[in-house]
């Protein structure tokens, strides 16, 4: 695969990033697949899964991030985004090792992300001391991670 090819790739996808912000997704899907072509990446399969979930179509969703593991299996968002829509489905055990294996991944910028996932999958388990020990994990990792706040505040409430 040649350089231009994968400059163009990186260049659909920041284009369809765009797209997907602004709330156009079938747009967005459609750059992502012509960046996919030229040049598969982790990220663009992650991406890809995220439009689908906002599209409503989890399983799509959960199935492009497993593309991206097997392109690059140290890509931590795909691990935390399985574990997020499986969330979503109420598959709370299910989701506890994809989350876990997030938090393993050597390439991730946002730990934070998988400590609250698994906080509201130990919420939902009613297992409130794991649950609040997560939600601190991700604040250590970003203080003003406000759905963290919120978890430790659901908590409080649910044990006075």
């Amino acid at each position: 695969m040649n350089g231009e090819n994968l400059q163009s790739a990186w260049e659909l996808l920041k284009e369809a990033y765009q797209y997907q912000v602004g709330g156009e997704y079938d747009m967005a899907v459609e750059l992502y697949k012509r960046s996919l072509k030229l040049h598969p990446t982790a990220e663009a399969y992650t991406y890809l899964g995220w439009t689908y979930r906002f599209q409503g179509k989890i399983e799509e969703a959960i199935a492009e991030c497993k593309k991206a593991i097997q392109i690059d299996p140290e890509f931590g968002n795909p691990y935390n985004d399985i574990g997020a829509y499986l969330i979503e489905k109420g598959e709370y055990d299910e989701a506890l090792s994809w989350l876990e294996r997030a938090l393993q991944s050597r390439r991730y910028e946002s730990y934070h992300f998988p400590h609250y996932n698994l906080g509201r999958a130990y919420i939902a388990k009613e297992l409130y001391g794991k649950a609040r020990h997560h939600f601190e994990q991700a604040l250590k990792l970003s203080p003003d991670y406000t759905l963290a706040k919120d978890g430790l505040e659901k908590i409080r409430r649910k044990l006075q």
